[in-house]
């Protein structure tokens, strides 16, 4: 199930610090590590599912929404806090928009890039999901 988990952190007077590790929050391992940056106002990404891929993604600066659809329904998170992330498992459909100036979009994935896992059409996830 995907959901909001709280990213370990350490508050400091210097400034705080978040740290990600194999159960602290996450129970997979990080084989890639991408980010998102200077999203055009009005711009999505995402518009696609994965079929073994598992993510935490994290709102390091600024806030942006994150859609989540399982065939049957649809979720949204609004992230804006870097010590919180929004873990995301095989078979959700998501879409990223309303990014705010300035966002950056940090996520840590379970498996190098695989095109073929991938599914970019709407119509095929649904009949993944529901078989």
């Amino acid at each position: 199930m995907s959901q909001i988990v709280t990213i370990p952190h350490v508050n400091d007077r210097r400034g705080n610090l978040g740290f990600v590790e194999l159960g602290a929050p996450i129970d997979f391992s990080i084989k890639r590590v991408y980010y998102l940056y200077d999203v055009p106002g009005g711009a999505e990404r995402g518009a696609h599912a994965h079929r073994e891929l598992q993510q935490l993604i994290v709102a390091v600066s600024g806030s942006f929404e994150v859609e989540l659809y399982d065939g049957f329904t649809r979720r949204s998170f609004h992230l804006n806090r870097a010590y919180e992330g929004l873990l995301v498992r095989p078979g959700s459909w998501r879409e990223l928009r309303n990014f705010s100036s300035g966002a950056v979009c940090l996520v840590l994935a379970s498996m190098e890039y695989d095109e073929s896992d991938y599914i970019r059409d709407i119509n095929e996830f649904e009949r993944f999901v529901r078989q």
